[in-house]
């Protein structure tokens, strides 16, 4: 399956649930105490990070996306700190402050990354239910998929009411669920517990079909259009509606820590769904996620560019809008697989069946095709101040849509040399009337043992021609 990572720039996000702040203590076991029978740690240091619900918002802003996060918190030092976390991660926050609850806090110690003793501090929030409710409610305006993470911690203890509001209002709205008792969740979009989690309400199995029917039965009892089962080193299971089950194996070989792992999969589920992706892309891209996100230390999340590398890593993809220096990492990887990587550029204001000519002939002279094109302000100084007719972000959108295309990137200036200079293509293609010598960036590219091409315009295609065909009608 080939699998494109979307633009979540315009993504709305809220996520509902059991919010809390980890902390991390870091150092090294010296000896064992000579009071207990305990390690000591000599430590180095602390780190705070976003956990639980916050830690779902956490990794889809990181993403890219807008990202909202309805919770319950003490007023206390802990709440501060978790809400000035949140806002520098671009998580809008809609906290819910109550007197007669700490903020969750969990603290973990952690020698040569191996996790001693975890401390938690918390307080139920099960009588906050119904003010909550009504916080969620108020938080729908704008929204394109939602959230609930729901830890056990009673600020879902109404689940069922912000299911149906999801409903009343027409957004799919997805789940990580707690406990045995799965009917409070029926009716959400997609369910995504993890495989111990399943086993509990749905009951144990000996094969794998067993599993399956198990899985399905859940589903349809439940009325969901998607089980989502995380199951560790098995990877994902996904469950749809009239589609027979898909497994998507592990994607990865080294763990060193599971911690969040839940959170990076239904928040990547989320936003896969919330940008249109189908249920079986968007539980690929959730796996994909997973597989980068154990591989580090504590609660953490995902960039777009780094699940952009890892796609184009396995050869699934990896194409579309990409800023300067994501795109200096791609093309090196894609030199180490071997591949000719090829550049053109220029504003594609209206583009035309000449553009896509162009670029399928530029691109047939090597295995990967960028298109760098002037943002808005560069067009306009080159070509008056009635261009562009499109804005930078369509135009790359339509750009990157096309078979030919791989890769597209913006540039300010009038010329893209010093982008070309920077990235150094294998191959320079222009199209026009120029010598290979006037070509912007061409001499780098040729110092750098590449080559510069010429390639002809399609006689009566043109950007021109056709503003002045409409301007006739």
């Amino acid at each position: 399956m080939t699998l494109n990572i979307p633009d979540f720039s315009r993504l709305r996000v809220l996520v509902a649930g059991d919010a809390m702040l980890d902390e991390y203590c870091f150092g090294d076991t010296v000896r064992i105490s000579p009071e207990a029978p305990v390690p000591v740690v000599k430590t180095h240091g602390t780190e705070r990070r976003p956990g639980g619900a916050a830690n779902v918002a956490h990794n889809i802003a990181t993403l890219g996306a807008r990202a909202h996060l309805a919770a319950v918190v003490g007023g206390d030092d802990h709440g501060r700190e978790l809400a000035e976390l949140l806002a520098a991660s671009n998580v809008q926050c809609h906290f819910l402050k109550v007197s007669d609850a700490p903020t969750i806090h969990k603290l973990r110690v952690l020698s040569r990354n191996q996790q001693l003793i975890r401390l938690d501090s918390e307080e139920s929030l099960v009588d906050h239910g119904e003010a909550f409710a009504g916080l969620f409610s108020k938080s729908l305006t704008d929204i394109d998929v939602i959230v609930l993470s729901d830890y056990g911690k009673g600020s879902l203890s109404r689940v069922e009411q912000l299911i149906a509001a999801s409903r009343d209002a027409a957004i799919p709205v997805l789940v990580d669920p707690k406990g045995t008792e799965f009917r409070r969740y029926a009716g959400a979009t997609v369910l995504t517990p993890n495989q111990g989690e399943f086993a509990a309400a749905a009951g144990s199995w000996l094969t794998e079909a067993e599993f399956l029917a198990r899985g399905e039965a859940l589903r349809e009892d439940l009325e969901l259009e998607a089980l989502l089962v995380t199951r560790g080193e098995r990877g994902l299971t996904l469950f749809r509606r009239s589609e027979q089950a898909l497994s998507l194996p592990a994607e990865a070989r080294e763990v060193f820590d599971v911690t969040g792992a839940g959170d990076t999969v239904i928040g990547l589920m989320a936003a896969g769904i919330g940008c249109g992706l189908d249920f079986e892309e968007a539980a690929a891209l959730a796996n994909l996620a997973a597989g980068l996100v154990v591989r580090k230390i504590g609660v953490a999340s995902v960039t777009a560019s780094e699940l952009r590398m890892a796609l184009h890593r396995k050869g699934m993809g990896g194409r579309g809008l990409v800023g300067a220096d994501d795109l200096a990492a791609l093309m090196n990887e894609a030199r180490s697989r071997g591949e000719r990587v090829v550049m053109t550029n220029g504003c594609f204001d209206i583009l035309h069946a000449g553009h896509v000519s162009y670029l399928e002939e530029a691109k047939a002279l090597g295995d990967r095709l960028v298109v760098a094109v002037n943002d808005d302000d560069s067009v306009a100084r080159l070509k008056g101040d009635a261009r562009p007719i499109n804005p930078l972000e369509d135009r790359m959108a339509v750009l990157a849509g096309l078979a030919a295309v791989d890769w597209v990137v913006p540039f300010s200036e009038d010329t893209p040399a010093d982008l070309i200079s920077r990235l150094l293509p294998d191959v320079l293609v222009k199209g026009g009337d120029y010598r290979a010598d006037e070509i912007a960036g061409g001499k780098a590219v040729v110092e750098n043992g590449g080559e510069v091409r010429v390639l002809s315009h399609k006689q009566g295609r043109s950007t021109s021609a056709v503003i002045e065909a409409i301007r006739d009608i």
